[in-house]
């Protein structure tokens, strides 16, 4: 049974990993004049290589072989990998021409997209409520295309990009860390040949503008690992519900970061098109919330009936939530 001790722990370890995936914009910035492309490929060299340390110091190599006498799930990870550098690198780009609050929009509706997939792709079945977000979500997108004068293609790449990715995930289901590696591994050597080659062109920022540029990218490493860290341990210490409310920390604090920060322009329509997005995600998060409940009262029933019959005490609702909650750790931005 998780203490309140673990429980405050796994809180303040998912609002670390959350606000560092939503105070990011600050850093992408700092590595210009580096491209979005090229700050993508240092940051697939850079994981890959602190990954690697990580597994060696905790001895994690026996999947590696398990994985590759499974063609079919190193395919999927393979797709996951292209999927998840179309978002970073949108995402990169994104703030660094000044669309921060439309990149944030992309992860306020990236759990509108994933329900509609499981609908279209997985034959799922919506409840009226879900329903209802996905359709005001819809016309979410229609306002705000009316309002930037075209559809938000920022915000729709990446939010189709991450939902997908969380697709492949759920079918490739290995841990985040081993995850990452595979990820990162299969495009290190496509990103180490487009640094040799930005290099050899004389294009390359990495040997222009001093150590402590060459210091910032070599960081984007620990700026993809440390939140995945300290998301790995919220998610064992609290339950999914509540890292599914703490998931909108990341949007939140980039939409205040592009309206506070970098000063990016709000008219009527867009605070319209939001307001729709906002309303989406409180009726989707009152839904969860209210069937997690409904499922919760149903399995504390059957546990003391089937208590009861066997003449055994029945268990506590605290004791019936003693399990861990997991999740993988996602590769957000």
């Amino acid at each position: 049974m998780k203490t309140d001790g673990d429980q405050r722990a796994g809180l303040l370890y998912g609002i670390a990993a959350y606000g560092m995936w939503g105070l990011v914009p600050l850093f992408w910035p700092l590595l210009e004049p580096a491209g979005a492309m090229e700050i993508l490929a240092h940051r697939m060299v850079w994981s890959l290589a602190l990954v690697v340390i990580w597994l060696l110091a905790l001895r994690r190599w026996g999947w590696i072989r398990e994985l590759i006498r499974q063609p079919r799930k190193l395919g999927l990870i393979a797709v996951a990998a292209v999927v998840i550098s179309l978002n970073w690198g949108f995402y990169i780009w994104a703030v660094n021409t000044g669309r921060v609050v439309e990149a944030s929009l992309g992860y306020f509706i990236n759990p509108l997209v994933t329900i509609a997939m499981g609908v279209l792709l997985l034959k799922e079945r919506l409840r009226p409520a879900q329903w209802t977000a996905v359709l005001i979500g819809l016309a979410a997108v229609l306002v705000l295309a009316v309002g930037y004068g075209r559809p938000p293609w920022i915000s729709l790449i990446l939010a189709f990009s991450f939902a997908t990715y969380g697709l492949v995930k759920k079918k490739i289901n290995i841990g985040g860390l081993e995850s990452l590696a595979a990820e990162t591994a299969i495009l290190f050597l496509p990103a180490l040949g487009f640094l040799v080659w930005l290099s050899a062109s004389g294009s390359a920022t990495i040997g222009t503008q001093g150590a402590g540029h060459v210091a910032l990218l070599a960081s984007t490493g620990l700026i993809t690992a440390i939140p995945l860290v300290c998301f790995g341990a919220a998610a064992i210490r609290v339950r999914l519900s509540t890292l599914g409310l703490l998931q909108y920390l990341a949007p939140v604090f980039q939409f205040l970061l592009g309206i506070l920060y970098f000063h990016e322009e709000m008219p009527p329509q867009r605070w319209a098109g939001f307001s729709l997005v906002w309303l989406a995600l409180s009726i989707l998060t009152w839904d969860a919330l209210r069937t997690a409940r409904r499922t919760k009262s149903q399995a504390l029933r059957l546990a003391e009936a089937a208590a009861a019959k066997a003449g055994a005490p029945a268990l506590s609702a605290e004791r019936t939530e003693s399990g861990p909650a997991r999740s993988e750790p996602s590769s957000a931005p």
